[in-house]
């Protein structure tokens, strides 16, 4: 889904509740400038994707649907069934194929940005490659926006499709763009549990089902019943038992931390025990089965093939992953990164979540950031900026596209033994033991003591097939994963570096008596952002004070 505070269901909603929402989600670790205008604009999100023929649902009068996500008590999201992600995208690309036929607009597809070109200081351009063909090509320009996404495949399996990578904001980053809040990085609580070791990645299944479905595992320690056979007596709804007021719709870390939790205390589902129920069966007695369908059936049929059970007769089974990041690179209220010309827009910047994006915020941010902001600042910035002609003989062009042919080089005449995949899959599994739903010092010490010593086995024994100048995704992903080694140890050191916990950083040292993230406001409120000084060389740490003038920073209680 997507937020929009348009108070349809005229339940109290409004701007200023959506901007407390999302700082108070965030655990007051986001910039109250950046979210309020994201509050104020979402208003406008939603009128642009109906104009471009986004099919959001609709009521039986004709208006626009909403429903309710995590860590909010109104409904302020719109959906289309449980694709609305999807459908957004294809309203997206239909305006820019459009613009694409007009010839305002010409697309390189197929091609991965390498390096960025910074010419006295400032961004004039990139460094890419073609996927088909292996030709390195520079593409020069006034200024650049990268919207490339986030780095939840550091992970290895995470819900981002395989493609999704950290190349281009690390590149970035390596050429002077500070990395802010790598640490920050979101479980989500409803996804298909790994099922074996030839898994390559995870499938969600949307937030939106936590509406109608409820959570719960046996209450007995060790009980390996089916679901059918526990009777309502011995069951732990423990989501509403711990939080009446929110029940199964807390924000998304509250909810992973408690699966993980009982989990933790053996009262697990499923063959693994890391699974928990999300049961459909008291919403198709209340509402029936059709309606059910006809707000969840695609979702439901996705789970049927991959699990073969059918979650109409039998509750789904569900275990928190990676799905999203909020740390980025560091960007000011324009957007604009720490390299003057380049903007990082999406889930590419730090900006707008804090240390924990509520559910359907993520499609809102992504387009307010592309339709709304970077219009009008980045036309400020090219009215106000003389940039000087360059070409393609620049010695800055022609040292980027060196650079790009030297890693290149490097990483093929390797010729070693392991395959990049067995090397990132090593390195996902220890990000996910010392630094995913639950860090702590030792854990942390370990991971940044063994990911120098796997980066360097990697750059000596990775074995990269084929040649430059062919489509070759074995030196694609070679090139992904080495980036994924030097980001890794900065989000190591960034968790390492932040003694407390708050929203998805949750560090086991630092929780309530109650077992909720404890703040540090005195210490920590501030936005960490890195700056690269070589690989191998510890970065230096720069840090933003928040500050909060119309929500104040208290406990986090959704009870």
């Amino acid at each position: 889904g997507i937020n929009a505070a348009k108070n349809y269901h005229n339940d109290g909603d409004s701007v200023y509740r959506l901007f407390y929402d999302t700082v108070k989600g965030g655990d007051f670790r986001s910039r109250e400038s950046n979210v309020h205008r994201l509050a104020q604009i979402s208003l406008n999100i939603i009128d642009q994707c109906v104009a471009q023929g986004v099919p959001f649902a609709r009521e039986y009068s004709g208006y626009l649907d909403n429903r309710s996500f995590g860590g909010a008590q109104v409904s302020r999201t719109f959906y289309a069934r449980g694709q609305t992600g999807q459908q957004l995208l294809l309203g997206a690309y239909q305006a820019l194929e459009r613009q694409i036929g007009t010839g305002q607009v010409e697309m390189f597809p197929r091609t991965e940005m390498l390096d960025l070109i910074v010419v006295d200081g400032r961004a004039r351009g990139i460094v890419t490659r073609n996927l088909i063909t292996g030709k390195v090509e520079s593409h020069l320009a006034d200024t650049v926006v990268l919207g490339t996404g986030g780095y939840g495949n550091v992970y290895y399996l995470s819900t981002n499709a395989k493609g999704c990578n950290a190349t281009a904001i690390w590149r970035a980053h390596k050429r002077g763009a500070l990395f802010a809040n790598p640490c920050f990085t979101q479980i989500h609580p409803t996804c298909i549990p790994v099922s074996g070791e030839y898994q390559s990645k995870l499938t969600l299944m949307s937030e939106s089902l936590r509406n109608d479905g409820r959570v719960w595992v046996p209450a007995k320690k060790g009980d390996k019943r089916t679901a059918s056979q526990i009777p309502e007596g011995e069951r732990d709804y423990f989501l509403e038992r711990k939080y009446p007021s929110f029940g199964n719709l807390v924000p998304r870390d509250v909810a992973s931390r408690n699966a993980k939790q009982v989990c933790d205390e053996g009262r697990g589902v499923g063959e693994s025990g890391l699974a928990v129920y999300l049961d459909f069966r008291d919403a198709i007695q209340r509402l029936g089965k059709p309606v059910i369908k006809e707000r969840y059936g695609n979702l439901f049929d996705m789970y049927d093939r991959i699990t073969g059970e059918d979650p109409y007769q039998a509750p789904m089974r569900i275990f928190p992953a990676i799905h999203y990041v909020m740390g980025g690179l560091w960007v000011d209220y324009n957007l604009m990164s720490t390299i003057p010309g380049l903007y990082v827009i999406g889930e590419a910047n730090f900006s707008d979540h804090g240390a924990n994006r509520l559910g359907a915020s993520a499609l809102m941010q992504g387009l307010a950031d592309g339709y709304f902001v970077l219009p009008n600042t980045i036309n400020d910035y090219i009215a106000s900026t003389k940039v000087e002609k360059i070409d393609v003989t620049h010695p800055a062009v022609r040292e980027a596209e060196s650079q790009v042919a030297a890693v290149t080089k490097r990483l093929l005449e390797i010729q070693g033994t392991r395959s990049v995949d067995s090397y990132h899959r090593e390195l996902g599994k220890l990000l996910w033991e010392d630094c995913g739903m639950s860090r702590n010092a030792a854990g942390l010490q370990h991971a940044l003591s063994k990911i120098p010593e796997m980066r360097d086995r990697f750059w000596h024994d990775v074995k990269v097939l084929g040649t430059g100048e062919e489509l070759n995704q074995s030196l694609e992903k070679a090139g992904r994963v080495a980036d994924f080694f030097e980001l890794a140890e900065l989000i190591c050191l960034d968790a390492l570096e932040r003694n407390e916990s708050c929203g998805g950083h949750f560090r086991e040292e630092y929780q309530t008596p109650e077992g909720e993230a404890a703040r540090d406001d005195a210490n920590y409120s501030y936005t960490a952002a890195w700056e690269f000084r070589g690989v191998g060389t510890p970065p230096v740490l720069h840090k933003e004070p928040l500050t909060f003038e119309y929500v104040h920073p208290a406990q986090r209680s959704y009870k």
